[in-house]
């Protein structure tokens, strides 16, 4: 296994990747196919970033439900779908088979409809999202990867960068490379990491008002011995006005695990205030009021909240900031700009917050990293 948490740094290394999430793992991937030595430094204990699939206790899975990210559209987005091609994945239909229902008002009941065609089509990997992240990884050196590895602080050197990495197990230790590609959202990075010199205002003003895909938001999942929805003629997509939950979706694995999944439409700070108990038995109620009382006895629950996850929210993520918006350019400006790139899905020119996001920073970063160690001419 090419993961660490203490080993020393690869030697000769010349990028040193931050994040080990889709963007981190797709830019060391391009990196090592181009002869250039990095290393990944993740703060977590473990790799996918915001890619979490799990088992009904909440461990990793290769047959799991996904906390994060679930989908993609192959038909509009071609590089995601040639990328899932590349690493030989499979991928199947999220389930849109029979009625779809609405809850406009408490006191109207559920609503049932004909589903509508979906189009463009949403895929889902077979073993889960984290299936992508497995993939990559089998195709990294080892000892490429360092986790509990958080940085700190970047100081920029006249022959390349000073990071300042925290070890969970106590004390601080530096890192010298000649570049360095951030795979994570531009918000957590102005918020967590110090820069000497200090970034040109407009670009930390910039990363600072980017809001994080998925940072705002908690999932609830219920997972059952069978899928009664199903069997009943029902999707398991449902919109309600009604909550606490406003997105259901079906969650059943491929290998057909069964399971129903929310977006609680609730801000980070009244989760907080209800609880995680309290909000179970509410989305659990929901969940019966749509599709019956056979949904109020799940064999297990699971639920994410990723507004306190501190590796991917800052205090200005507490309220619902919208989506990122495409910005492809001008994300490191000054001193910096020859030393950093920025490879987080957020600063994609194109699907920024999405997976396919991750991928096409991440192709940026290293293209632009790789014309500054192999300048032409």
């Amino acid at each position: 296994m090419p993961i660490s948490e203490n080993s020393p740094a690869v030697p000769g290394v010349t990028v040193a990747i931050v994040g080990a999430g889709l963007s981190g793992f797709y830019a060391a991937r391009l990196l090592h196919a181009a002869g250039v030595q990095f290393q990944i430094l993740e703060a977590r204990d473990r790799v996918g970033g915001r890619i979490l699939s799990v088992d009904e206790a909440g461990r990793p899975s290769e047959d799991g439900f996904d906390l994060g990210p679930s989908w993609f559209w192959p038909k509009m987005q071609p590089a995601m779908s040639a990328l899932v091609e590349e690493l030989g994945l499979s991928g199947f239909r999220q389930f849109s088979e029979g009625d779809v229902v609405f809850e406009r008002f408490s006191r109207e009941g559920p609503l049932r409809h004909p589903g509508p065609r979906q189009e463009p089509q949403s895929i889902r990997l077979v073993g889960g999202t984290a299936a992508l992240v497995r993939a990559l990884l089998a195709g990294l050196p080892e000892g490429c990867i360092r986790c509990n590895a958080r940085v700190t602080r970047m100081t920029l050197a006249e022959d390349g960068v000073r990071l300042t990495i925290a070890r969970s197990s106590g004390g601080e230790e530096d890192m010298r490379v000649s570049h360095v590609i951030m795979a994570v959202p531009p918000r957590l990075l102005e918020a967590t990491v110090g820069f000497v010199p200090a970034l040109d205002p407009s670009t930390a003003r910039r990363w600072r008002e980017t809001p994080t895909w998925m940072a705002p938001h908690a999932k609830f999942f219920a997972l059952y011995e069978r899928p009664f929805w199903r069997e009943a003629g029902l999707t398991g997509t449902a919109q309600s006005m009604v909550g606490p939950m406003m997105e259901i979706h079906d969650a059943t694995t491929a290998s057909g695990q069964p399971g129903l999944f929310g977006f609680v439409g609730m801000g980070p700070d009244q989760r907080a205030a209800v609880g995680e108990a309290a909000l179970t038995r509410a989305c659990l109620e929901q969940f019966a009021r749509i599709f019956g009382p056979q949904a109020r006895q799940p064999r297990a629950t699971l639920y994410k909240d990723w507004a306190t996850d501190p590796f991917t929210a800052t205090p200005a993520d507490r309220g619902f900031t919208g989506h990122p918006t495409p910005a492809g350019t001008g994300w490191v400006t000054g001193a910096w700009h020859q030393r950093l790139a920025m490879a987080g899905s957020e600063t994609s020119p194109t699907e920024p917050g999405f997976l396919a996001g991750a991928v096409e920073a991440a192709r940026r970063a290293v293209s632009d990293t790789l014309e500054r160690i192999r300048p032409s001419g």
